[in-house]
């Protein structure tokens, strides 16, 4: 509030990444809570700061998920990740489709298997996984809204 506007919001959220765990084995609790961090926080965030980003020019909603919530090439395992993120690209349409009239673009961006924390190593370097949330943080007011992208292109929900 008291820099008055947002231009930018980056929601990272990322937990609960377990591929031994099956949908029909998973402790039902554990996918509440990835949904609860993956999801929930997420669209929590967004909600809180709607006002700031609404004064904004120029304003974007970048939502980190996951090729893991891609419902095109989806199998099993992993549960309560992948319904999460498929969960947050579920939201990242709608919230285009609401906030058009305001101007703000809302992309989910897949950053690839990342050497971080989560990713563990072998992964791509963090730079090359953040360029595509920076480059959906800067689009053109032009740029599109309500896509999933790696990498600046367009990949499949």
């Amino acid at each position: 509030e008291r820099l008055g506007k947002l231009d930018v919001l980056v929601n990272n959220a990322g937990g609960y990444w377990e591929p031994s765990e099956t949908a029909t084995g998973v402790d039902i609790d554990k996918v509440r809570a990835a949904i609860d961090l993956n999801l929930l926080g997420s669209w929590r965030v967004t909600q809180a700061f709607l006002p700031l980003l609404r004064r904004s020019q120029h304003p974007r909603i970048v939502n980190v998920s996951s090729g893991a919530g891609n419902l095109t090439e989806m199998g099993a395992g992993n549960p309560g990740y992948k319904v999460s993120k498929a969960g947050m690209n579920a939201l990242t349409r709608m919230l285009a489709a609401e906030l058009k009239i305001d101007n703000v673009l809302v992309n989910s961006v897949c950053p690839g298997w990342v050497a971080t924390r989560m990713g563990g190593a072998g992964g791509r370097p963090v730079e090359d996984g953040a360029a595509g949330i920076v480059w959906a943080a800067t689009l053109e007011d032009s740029g599109p809204s309500g896509g999933f992208f790696r990498d600046g292109k367009p990949i499949p929900w």
